[in-house]
């Protein structure tokens, strides 16, 4: 997500179009409703995106969102000298500056470090054993399924995409002791789900809205079916490593052995 003047839009969106998609914001009230209804991975605000240098809206989004990670692209400017000072005890790791440092490179190396912390990529990260198994072909094909937790994808479309047929795509999945495809893209929706909700900002609708479940009803189901508990008593009763844990111990046991 993008909360900046056009300029330093168009900046990041020069990049790498293929890879990254911007989802543009114009007002601080636009970024909270998108952070709730949408797959946001990271957010790159203007404390001046409104005209005036303020920090009091992105504080709420790390109060709110603290698993958010967050980057200021802003102007250096004197009025920015107290912003960035308050904002840095916020958490925030990271500032560029146009027209100083906000070279492609530094930009792509900003990305790529940053999406590192997302909640996504943590929970891709922490499957990436279970997946090991598997082809390079295979493992990319779900790597990148998983990385678009609202798209409905099929197990046939997977296998298109890995090029070979949904009998031949199965059979590599059983031969590496895994569950079905569509098992795996499941349990990662719900360990991505349960790291969101641990978020005071969002409710149980919000993240059912964010990673595509027509209800939340369902969404409470599947949690019920994994977890054994809905989404509520999740959010006090396991941490992100204890729900990584079980969904490790209970639908992946070779990995569960091999690290025992």
């Amino acid at each position: 997500m993008a909360a900046l003047p056009a300029p330093q839009i168009h900046r990041l969106r020069l990049l790498e179009p293929d890879r990254y998609v911007f989802l543009e914001v114009s007002d601080w009230a636009d970024l909270f409703q998108v952070i709730r209804s949408r797959p946001v991975a990271l957010a790159v605000v203007d404390p001046m995106l409104t005209g005036q240098p303020r920090a009091r809206e992105i504080e709420s989004l790390r109060i709110q969102f603290p698993s958010l990670p967050v980057v200021l692209y802003t102007t250096l400017v004197p009025a920015m000298a107290g912003i960035l000072l308050t904002l840095g005890r916020t958490g925030i790791r990271r500032a560029i500056f146009a027209r100083i440092d906000d070279d492609p490179l530094t930009l792509r190396a900003m990305l790529r470090d940053e999406l590192s912390y997302s909640t996504l990529w943590q929970v891709i990260n922490g499957l990436a054993d279970a997946l090991h198994g598997l082809s390079d072909r295979v493992r990319a094909v779900l790597e990148s399924a998983l990385s678009q937790p609202t798209a409905d994808l099929t197990v046939d479309q997977l296998a298109h995409q890995a090029g070979v047929n949904r009998r031949t795509f199965d059979r590599w999945c059983a031969r590496s002791q895994l569950p079905s495809p569509r098992v795996v893209l499941m349990l990662a929706r719900l360990l991505y789900a349960h790291r969101l909700l641990l978020d005071p900002g969002y409710t149980i609708e919000d993240v059912a809205m964010k990673l595509g479940y027509g209800k939340a009803r369902t969404l409470q189901q599947h949690f019920k079916e994994v977890f054994g508990m809905p989404a509520g008593e999740l959010r006090i009763s396991l941490t992100p490593e204890d729900a990584m844990r079980e969904v490790v111990t209970r639908y992946f046991p070779p990995l569960q052995q091999a690290a025992s």
